[in-house]
Protein backbone atom coordinates (compact mmCIF):
# COMPACT_ATOMS: atom_id res chain seq x y z
CA UNK A 1 0.00 0.00 0.00
CA UNK A 2 1.20 3.54 -0.79
CA UNK A 3 2.58 5.52 2.14
CA UNK A 4 2.54 9.18 3.16
CA UNK A 5 4.47 11.38 5.57
CA UNK A 6 2.65 13.31 8.30
CA UNK A 7 3.63 15.39 11.32
CA UNK A 8 1.66 14.19 14.33
CA UNK A 9 1.26 15.09 17.99
CA UNK A 10 1.64 11.95 20.10
CA UNK A 11 1.79 13.44 23.59
CA UNK A 12 0.75 16.72 25.17
CA UNK A 13 3.42 19.39 24.80
CA UNK A 14 5.79 17.12 22.93
CA UNK A 15 7.43 17.86 19.58
CA UNK A 16 5.81 17.07 16.27
CA UNK A 17 6.85 13.63 15.10
CA UNK A 18 7.44 12.88 11.43
CA UNK A 19 5.97 9.43 10.74
CA UNK A 20 4.84 7.37 7.77
CA UNK A 21 1.31 6.02 7.44
CA UNK A 22 -0.71 4.20 4.82
CA UNK A 23 -2.55 6.62 2.54
CA UNK A 24 -6.21 6.19 3.56
CA UNK A 25 -9.12 5.74 1.16
CA UNK A 26 -12.08 8.14 1.36
CA UNK A 27 -15.38 6.73 2.58
CA UNK A 28 -18.90 7.79 1.59
CA UNK A 29 -19.31 11.56 1.76
CA UNK A 30 -15.55 12.12 1.96
CA UNK A 31 -12.79 13.38 -0.34
CA UNK A 32 -9.07 12.78 -0.20
CA UNK A 33 -6.87 15.81 -0.75
CA UNK A 34 -3.24 15.70 -1.84
CA UNK A 35 -1.99 18.57 0.30
CA UNK A 36 0.20 21.20 -1.33
CA UNK A 37 0.36 23.70 1.54
CA UNK A 38 -0.96 24.06 5.08
CA UNK A 39 -0.82 27.17 7.21
CA UNK A 40 0.18 27.07 10.88
CA UNK A 41 -2.31 28.84 13.14
CA UNK A 42 -2.03 29.88 16.79
CA UNK A 43 -4.99 27.63 17.56
CA UNK A 44 -2.93 24.61 16.46
CA UNK A 45 -1.41 24.92 19.94
CA UNK A 46 -4.71 23.46 21.21
CA UNK A 47 -3.63 20.22 19.55
CA UNK A 48 0.07 20.40 20.36
CA UNK A 49 -0.68 20.91 24.05
CA UNK A 50 -3.67 18.52 23.96
CA UNK A 51 -5.98 20.98 25.71
CA UNK A 52 -8.96 20.86 23.35
CA UNK A 53 -11.83 18.95 25.02
CA UNK A 54 -12.24 15.44 23.67
CA UNK A 55 -9.07 15.52 21.55
CA UNK A 56 -7.67 12.07 20.79
CA UNK A 57 -3.94 11.55 20.25
CA UNK A 58 -2.07 10.92 18.07
CA UNK A 59 -3.47 13.68 15.89
CA UNK A 60 -2.23 15.47 12.77
CA UNK A 61 -3.05 19.20 13.17
CA UNK A 62 -3.69 21.77 10.47
CA UNK A 63 -6.83 23.60 9.35
CA UNK A 64 -5.48 25.89 6.62
CA UNK A 65 -5.25 23.27 3.88
CA UNK A 66 -4.82 23.82 0.16
CA UNK A 67 -4.23 21.18 -2.48
CA UNK A 68 -6.01 19.02 -5.04
CA UNK A 69 -8.62 16.30 -4.75
CA UNK A 70 -7.10 12.98 -5.79
CA UNK A 71 -9.89 10.58 -4.77
CA UNK A 72 -13.57 10.80 -3.84
CA UNK A 73 -15.94 8.58 -1.91
CA UNK A 74 -19.51 7.80 -2.83
CA UNK A 75 -22.05 10.63 -2.93
CA UNK A 76 -19.77 13.65 -3.07
CA UNK A 77 -20.92 15.37 -6.28
CA UNK A 78 -19.88 17.81 -7.64
CA UNK A 79 -16.32 17.24 -6.37
CA UNK A 80 -13.97 15.29 -8.63
CA UNK A 81 -10.28 14.40 -8.76
CA UNK A 82 -7.99 17.17 -9.98
CA UNK A 83 -9.96 20.10 -8.56
CA UNK A 84 -8.03 22.71 -6.58
CA UNK A 85 -9.61 22.89 -3.13
CA UNK A 86 -9.05 24.01 0.42
CA UNK A 87 -10.38 23.31 3.90
CA UNK A 88 -10.54 25.65 6.89
CA UNK A 89 -11.39 25.43 10.60
CA UNK A 90 -14.96 24.30 9.96
CA UNK A 91 -14.59 20.64 9.11
CA UNK A 92 -18.19 19.57 8.65
CA UNK A 93 -21.67 19.65 10.13
CA UNK A 94 -24.53 17.30 10.91
CA UNK A 95 -27.27 18.90 8.74
CA UNK A 96 -29.96 17.98 11.30
CA UNK A 97 -29.47 20.13 14.44
CA UNK A 98 -31.44 23.36 14.88
CA UNK A 99 -28.54 25.55 13.66
CA UNK A 100 -27.99 23.43 10.56
CA UNK A 101 -31.70 23.41 9.74
CA UNK A 102 -31.48 27.22 9.70
CA UNK A 103 -28.42 27.08 7.46
CA UNK A 104 -26.08 28.39 10.18
CA UNK A 105 -23.59 25.56 9.79
CA UNK A 106 -20.77 27.23 11.72
CA UNK A 107 -22.93 26.93 14.86
CA UNK A 108 -23.67 23.23 14.29
CA UNK A 109 -24.10 21.50 17.63
CA UNK A 110 -22.06 18.58 16.27
CA UNK A 111 -19.50 20.61 14.32
CA UNK A 112 -16.33 18.87 13.21
CA UNK A 113 -13.09 20.86 13.40
CA UNK A 114 -10.34 20.20 10.90
CA UNK A 115 -7.17 18.92 12.54
CA UNK A 116 -8.99 18.29 15.82
CA UNK A 117 -12.00 16.10 15.07
CA UNK A 118 -9.98 14.33 12.35
CA UNK A 119 -6.45 14.52 11.00
CA UNK A 120 -5.60 17.79 9.29
CA UNK A 121 -3.12 19.17 6.81
CA UNK A 122 0.30 18.68 8.42
CA UNK A 123 0.84 15.83 6.00
CA UNK A 124 0.92 14.82 2.37
CA UNK A 125 -2.72 13.63 2.25
CA UNK A 126 -5.85 14.18 4.30
CA UNK A 127 -9.40 12.85 4.28
CA UNK A 128 -12.17 15.42 4.89
CA UNK A 129 -15.99 15.55 4.80
CA UNK A 130 -17.17 16.75 1.41
CA UNK A 131 -19.24 19.61 2.91
CA UNK A 132 -16.04 21.17 4.32
CA UNK A 133 -14.37 21.58 0.92
CA UNK A 134 -14.01 24.94 -0.86
CA UNK A 135 -12.92 25.62 -4.42
CA UNK A 136 -9.71 27.66 -4.91
CA UNK A 137 -9.46 30.13 -7.84
CA UNK A 138 -6.65 29.45 -10.29
CA UNK A 139 -5.17 32.91 -9.71
CA UNK A 140 -4.31 32.09 -6.09
CA UNK A 141 -1.29 29.92 -5.38
CA UNK A 142 -1.61 27.12 -2.82
CA UNK A 143 0.75 28.99 -0.47
CA UNK A 144 -1.37 32.15 -0.64
CA UNK A 145 -4.68 30.35 -0.33
CA UNK A 146 -3.85 28.40 2.83
CA UNK A 147 -3.88 31.29 5.37
CA UNK A 148 -6.95 32.80 3.72
CA UNK A 149 -8.88 29.68 4.81
CA UNK A 150 -8.57 30.66 8.49
CA UNK A 151 -7.18 34.13 9.11
CA UNK A 152 -8.66 35.43 5.88
CA UNK A 153 -12.17 34.08 6.24
CA UNK A 154 -12.30 35.13 9.90
CA UNK A 155 -11.76 38.83 9.19
CA UNK A 156 -13.56 38.96 5.83
CA UNK A 157 -16.64 37.03 6.86
CA UNK A 158 -17.01 38.88 10.15
CA UNK A 159 -16.78 42.33 8.56
CA UNK A 160 -19.12 41.59 5.68
CA UNK A 161 -21.75 40.40 8.17
CA UNK A 162 -21.26 43.29 10.61
CA UNK A 163 -23.81 45.65 9.05
CA UNK A 164 -21.07 48.14 8.20
CA UNK A 165 -21.46 49.91 4.87
CA UNK A 166 -19.01 51.26 2.34
CA UNK A 167 -17.74 54.67 3.42
CA UNK A 168 -18.01 53.90 7.15
CA UNK A 169 -14.96 54.32 9.37
CA UNK A 170 -13.54 50.92 10.30
CA UNK A 171 -10.60 50.54 12.68
CA UNK A 172 -8.47 47.40 12.72
CA UNK A 173 -6.75 46.83 16.07
CA UNK A 174 -3.52 44.90 15.60
CA UNK A 175 -1.36 44.40 12.51
CA UNK A 176 -0.46 40.74 12.82
CA UNK A 177 -1.60 37.51 11.22
CA UNK A 178 -5.26 38.53 11.32
CA UNK A 179 -4.84 42.28 11.29
CA UNK A 180 -2.63 42.59 8.20
CA UNK A 181 -5.40 40.85 6.26
CA UNK A 182 -8.11 42.81 8.05
CA UNK A 183 -6.60 46.11 6.89
CA UNK A 184 -6.45 44.90 3.29
CA UNK A 185 -10.01 43.58 3.30
CA UNK A 186 -11.38 46.72 4.97
CA UNK A 187 -9.79 48.94 2.33
CA UNK A 188 -10.99 46.77 -0.55
CA UNK A 189 -14.52 46.61 0.91
CA UNK A 190 -14.76 50.38 0.66
CA UNK A 191 -14.33 51.34 4.31
CA UNK A 192 -12.46 54.36 5.63
CA UNK A 193 -9.72 52.21 7.11
CA UNK A 194 -7.73 53.06 10.23
CA UNK A 195 -5.01 50.71 11.45
CA UNK A 196 -4.09 50.63 15.13
CA UNK A 197 -0.74 49.23 16.26
CA UNK A 198 2.05 49.86 18.72
CA UNK A 199 5.06 51.82 17.55
CA UNK A 200 5.61 54.35 14.80
CA UNK A 201 7.60 51.76 12.84
CA UNK A 202 4.37 50.01 11.83
CA UNK A 203 2.89 53.06 10.11
CA UNK A 204 4.55 52.53 6.74
CA UNK A 205 3.42 48.91 6.61
CA UNK A 206 -0.14 49.87 7.60
CA UNK A 207 -0.28 52.44 4.81
CA UNK A 208 1.18 49.94 2.33
CA UNK A 209 -1.54 47.45 3.28
CA UNK A 210 -4.16 50.08 2.51
CA UNK A 211 -4.87 51.99 5.71
CA UNK A 212 -5.97 55.59 5.20
CA UNK A 213 -4.66 56.47 8.65
CA UNK A 214 -2.54 54.92 11.39
CA UNK A 215 -2.82 55.30 15.16
CA UNK A 216 0.13 54.46 17.39
CA UNK A 217 -1.48 53.04 20.53
CA UNK A 218 1.90 53.04 22.25
CA UNK A 219 2.19 56.82 22.31
CA UNK A 220 -1.44 58.00 22.15
CA UNK A 221 -4.87 57.05 23.47
CA UNK A 222 -6.28 55.10 20.52
CA UNK A 223 -9.90 55.62 21.59
CA UNK A 224 -9.42 59.40 21.77
CA UNK A 225 -7.71 59.44 18.39
CA UNK A 226 -10.62 57.56 16.85
CA UNK A 227 -13.08 60.04 18.31
CA UNK A 228 -11.09 62.87 16.71
CA UNK A 229 -11.81 61.15 13.39
CA UNK A 230 -15.51 61.03 14.19
CA UNK A 231 -15.61 57.64 15.92
CA UNK A 232 -15.52 54.18 14.39
CA UNK A 233 -18.65 52.48 13.13
CA UNK A 234 -16.74 49.22 13.52
CA UNK A 235 -13.62 48.23 15.44
CA UNK A 236 -12.20 44.87 14.40
CA UNK A 237 -10.16 43.55 17.35
CA UNK A 238 -7.56 41.13 16.00
CA UNK A 239 -4.77 41.30 18.61
CA UNK A 240 -5.58 38.96 21.55
CA UNK A 241 -4.81 41.47 24.28
CA UNK A 242 -7.64 41.98 26.76
CA UNK A 243 -6.37 45.32 28.03
CA UNK A 244 -6.02 46.77 24.53
CA UNK A 245 -9.45 45.53 23.47
CA UNK A 246 -11.04 46.97 26.61
CA UNK A 247 -9.37 50.33 26.09
CA UNK A 248 -10.41 50.72 22.47
CA UNK A 249 -14.15 50.49 23.15
CA UNK A 250 -14.34 54.23 23.75
CA UNK A 251 -13.38 54.85 20.14
CA UNK A 252 -16.75 53.71 18.81
CA UNK A 253 -19.24 56.13 17.31
CA UNK A 254 -22.88 55.93 18.28
CA UNK A 255 -24.41 52.67 17.06
CA UNK A 256 -20.88 51.36 16.66
CA UNK A 257 -19.78 47.77 17.11
CA UNK A 258 -16.71 46.16 18.63
CA UNK A 259 -16.14 42.96 16.65
CA UNK A 260 -13.74 40.57 18.40
CA UNK A 261 -11.93 37.89 16.39
CA UNK A 262 -8.61 37.79 18.29
CA UNK A 263 -9.29 35.78 21.44
CA UNK A 264 -7.38 36.69 24.63
CA UNK A 265 -7.28 34.25 27.55
CA UNK A 266 -8.24 37.00 30.01
CA UNK A 267 -11.72 38.60 30.16
CA UNK A 268 -12.20 42.09 28.75
CA UNK A 269 -13.51 44.93 30.91
CA UNK A 270 -16.58 46.78 29.68
CA UNK A 271 -18.46 49.87 30.88
CA UNK A 272 -22.12 48.97 30.53
CA UNK A 273 -23.05 52.64 30.86
CA UNK A 274 -20.89 53.41 27.84
CA UNK A 275 -22.53 50.70 25.76
CA UNK A 276 -26.04 51.71 26.75
CA UNK A 277 -25.47 55.44 26.37
CA UNK A 278 -24.06 55.18 22.86
CA UNK A 279 -26.07 52.15 21.66
CA UNK A 280 -22.83 50.27 21.15
CA UNK A 281 -22.56 46.52 20.66
CA UNK A 282 -19.91 43.87 21.22
CA UNK A 283 -19.89 40.77 19.03
CA UNK A 284 -17.64 37.78 18.56
CA UNK A 285 -17.30 35.86 15.31
CA UNK A 286 -15.91 32.43 14.40
CA UNK A 287 -14.74 31.68 10.87
CA UNK A 288 -17.37 30.38 8.44
CA UNK A 289 -18.47 27.41 6.39
CA UNK A 290 -17.05 26.21 3.09
CA UNK A 291 -19.12 28.59 0.97
CA UNK A 292 -17.82 31.48 3.10
CA UNK A 293 -14.31 30.22 2.38
CA UNK A 294 -15.05 30.26 -1.35
CA UNK A 295 -16.36 33.83 -1.09
CA UNK A 296 -13.21 34.86 0.77
CA UNK A 297 -10.94 33.26 -1.80
CA UNK A 298 -12.83 34.78 -4.75
CA UNK A 299 -12.82 38.25 -3.19
CA UNK A 300 -9.10 37.95 -2.48
CA UNK A 301 -8.39 36.86 -6.04
CA UNK A 302 -10.42 39.74 -7.47
CA UNK A 303 -9.17 42.47 -5.13
CA UNK A 304 -5.51 41.55 -4.73
CA UNK A 305 -5.68 40.79 -1.01
CA UNK A 306 -2.79 38.45 -0.17
CA UNK A 307 -1.27 37.16 3.07
CA UNK A 308 2.36 37.86 3.92
CA UNK A 309 3.89 34.43 4.52
CA UNK A 310 7.03 32.53 5.46
CA UNK A 311 7.35 29.04 3.98
CA UNK A 312 8.86 25.92 5.55
CA UNK A 313 9.03 22.36 4.21
CA UNK A 314 7.03 19.81 6.19
CA UNK A 315 10.08 18.15 7.83
CA UNK A 316 10.90 21.50 9.48
CA UNK A 317 7.49 21.67 11.18
CA UNK A 318 8.94 22.10 14.68
CA UNK A 319 11.06 25.05 13.57
CA UNK A 320 8.09 26.53 11.73
CA UNK A 321 5.78 26.17 14.74
CA UNK A 322 8.35 27.83 17.00
CA UNK A 323 8.64 30.73 14.54
CA UNK A 324 4.88 31.21 14.75
CA UNK A 325 4.69 30.79 18.55
CA UNK A 326 7.48 33.28 19.19
CA UNK A 327 5.72 36.03 17.25
CA UNK A 328 8.73 36.56 15.00
CA UNK A 329 6.89 35.57 11.84
CA UNK A 330 5.58 38.17 9.39
CA UNK A 331 2.78 37.24 9.35
CA UNK A 332 1.71 33.65 8.63
CA UNK A 333 3.74 30.46 8.50
CA UNK A 334 2.94 27.98 5.73
CA UNK A 335 4.13 24.37 5.49
CA UNK A 336 4.83 23.15 1.97
CA UNK A 337 4.76 19.52 0.89
CA UNK A 338 7.47 17.82 -1.12
CA UNK A 339 9.96 20.64 -0.54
Amino acid sequence: MARMKVAQVSKAGGPFEMVERDIPAPGPGQVRIKVEACGICHSDALVKNAVYPGLQLPRVPGHEISGRIDAVGAGVAPWRPGQRVGVGWHGGHCFVCAACRRGDFILCQNEKITGISFDGGYGEYTIVPAEAVASIPDSLSADEAAPLLCAGITVFNSMRNSGTRAGDLVAVQGIGGLGHLGVQFARQMGFQTVAIGRGSDKESLAKKLGAHAYIDAGSTDAADELQKLGGARLILATAPDAKSISGILGGLAGNGKLLVVGVPFEPISVSVMQIVGRKNAIQGWPSGSSIDSEDTLRFSALSGVRPMIEKYPLPKVNEAFEQMSSGRVRFRVVLTMGA
